[in-house]
């Protein structure tokens, strides 16, 4: 997986979402990464916790990918927002805690994100938000 990265230490798995160069938004292929990797956590006995966060220290993820949306018509928009919305649904009903560190931006689909985990930590640099609802628009994935 090359947008989300999972390591193992003792009985904690870190999940760190890898598009620092995109503000770590959520794509397509992010969000399949983040379901795959949240399926096989949910079937590993070995691990008691999972530790969720964003690479660099600019955000722990900045919504949706502006670029990718910009590209879909309604119906590719409403399956994106769904598919985001399984997700996010399979993290917070995982067995065991799923500990959201925020640093930086969590805006939009990032807020949501972070609101599925059970436990959010933000640094001081951490912003979260939905700005969609000035846009008049509901938050797609479930926020």
């Amino acid at each position: 997986m090359a947008t989300v990265l999972v390591d193992k230490q003792d009985r904690i798995a870190w999940v760190n979402l890898n598009r620092p160069e995109k503000l770590n938004a959520l794509n397509s292929e992010l969000l399949k990464e983040l379901d795959l990797a949240f399926a096989n956590l949910e079937q590993d006995s070995e691990v008691g916790v999972v530790v969720l966060t964003g690479a660099g220290e600019k955000a722990f993820v900045a919504g949706a990918d502006i670029a990718e949306l910009r590209a879909l018509d309604a119906g590719g928009a409403r399956l994106q927002a769904l598919r985001g919305q399984a997700v996010f649904q399979r993290i917070e009903d995982m067995p065991i805690p799923v500990v959201a560190m925020v640093n930086g931006f969590a805006l939009g689909g990032g807020c949501e994100l972070a609101l599925a985990c059970h436990v959010r930590i933000a640094s001081e640099t951490a912003r979260f938000g939905l700005p969609e609802v000035k846009l008049g628009l509901l938050p797609g994935a479930g926020g």
